[in-house]
């Protein structure tokens, strides 16, 4: 790519950035916004993202390399960031994802337990969980939980305002935690 002189008549090639922080400081200060807003999107509360966030920088601080380019450093931030959401997901939901940007998934995959372990507990009490709720709450709590979108991404995809998806999600989240999904069958409430 070229660029304009300064005097306006010749071009110049275009220099990559080879700039490098002076210290750990410098690196957090002109990172921390970026990689709170990811998390934050990816979770959807403050206090999730504001300990993903940390839990980033603390596992970087291990080895990264202060002498690393800006651009090396962002680019080891962003896979830290997804080792890190990962990590979350895997403890939250019993299921590892491993890409920030998540793709549309098939319903079923999510439905299926993998053919090599006995199904789980909390797979069928979601199941009969979900099965009871309307199609609007059963889909903002696939969206939000089960695919990883944010609150943003739902709302879009159910065509619907964002301030609707939260009340939406909330009062979802409340019929499902009110559902006695075990009556009649003999098991724990």
């Amino acid at each position: 790519m070229q660029a304009a002189g300064k005097d306006g008549t010749g071009t110049q090639p275009v220099q990559l950035p080879t700039a490098v922080y002076p210290g750990w400081e410098a690196i957090y200060e002109d990172n921390v916004a970026r990689i709170h807003r990811l998390m934050y999107g990816k979770v959807g509360n403050r206090p999730d993202a504001e300990d993903l966030t940390s839990q980033v920088f603390v596992t970087a601080l291990k080895s990264l390399r202060t002498t690393a380019t800006v651009g090396e450093v962002r680019a080891y931030l962003l896979a830290t960031a997804r080792t890190v959401l990962a990590g979350h997901w895997q403890r939250t939901l019993g299921r590892q994802v491993t890409v920030i940007d998540v793709d549309a998934a098939d319903l079923d995959e999510y439905a299926q337990p993998p053919a090599a372990q006995p199904a789980s507990r909390a797979g069928e009490h979601a199941t009969h969980i979900l099965a009871g709720l309307s199609e609007r709450h059963r889909r903002i709590l696939v969206l939000r939980f089960m695919l990883g979108y944010s609150i943003r991404e739902a709302a879009a995809e159910m065509d619907i305002s964002v301030a609707n998806a939260k009340v939406l999600q909330h009062r979802a989240i409340r019929k499902a935690a009110g559902m006695d999904v075990y009556a009649g069958q003999g098991g724990p409430r």
